[in-house]
Formats: structure tokens, sequence, C-alpha cells
């Protein structure tokens, strides 16, 4: 399987090389690829479990290839308000946060 080029991947590529391969091979080459949960699905527990260990970073990426998996911004949306009472409201106001970026950078109302 190929994998899609990703800015962030490649910004670090020369520094952890063996990092990135392990990410493009083991993470997007087979866990992603498993036949037992969609790619769909795996993006809300991805994006959940970011919102839940505060990763802003890594969740604006994740927010867009779980657009790209066929979420939507009220299902996203929905996880976000629902993990404020879980992660805490701090964790889920920086996801709207970045939830709004990504989808102000793709034009979705």
């Amino acid at each position: 399987m190929t994998v899609k080029p990703n800015p962030s991947r490649e910004a670090v590529r020369a520094v952890v090389p063996r990092m990135i391969e392990l990410s493009e091979d083991v993470i997007y080459g087979d866990i992603w690829e498993r036949p037992n949960l969609s790619k769909r699905d795996r993006s809300l527990f991805v994006i959940a479990a970011l919102i839940a260990s505060y990763r802003p970073e890594q969740l604006k990426g994740h927010i867009g290839r779980g657009f790209d998996n066929g979420l939507t911004k009220d299902e996203i949306a929905e996880v976000i308000t629902h993990l404020a009472f879980y992660s805490g409201w701090p964790a889920s106001m920086t996801a709207a946060r970045v939830l709004k970026e990504v989808m102000d950078e793709r034009g979705i109302a």
C-alpha cells in the first residue's frame, strides 16, 4: 500500500526516519487497513482519543482524515461535546477550535 504524503511526517522524516517508516508501514499500512473496523470508525475513535489526551496538533490531521473517511461535521462536533464531560471542558474547547480551523481550510460550512 502506498501511504499518502503528509506534511507533519515530512517535516520530521530526516530527524526520525525509522519512526516515520513505522508510522507508514505499521500504523497506516497495517493497522488502518485491518478489516474488522471501517476507516470511518477508526477515524472516530482516533479523534476521540486525541481529544481525551489533549493532542491538538495531531487532532488537526485526524479531523481532516475523518472528513476524508466519511465523518460529518455534526458527528465530530458531537464527539467533542460528549467528551467535554469525560475528558474536560478545556480539551473539548480546544478540539472545537481545531475543528473550525479544519472546516475553514476545507471550505466546510
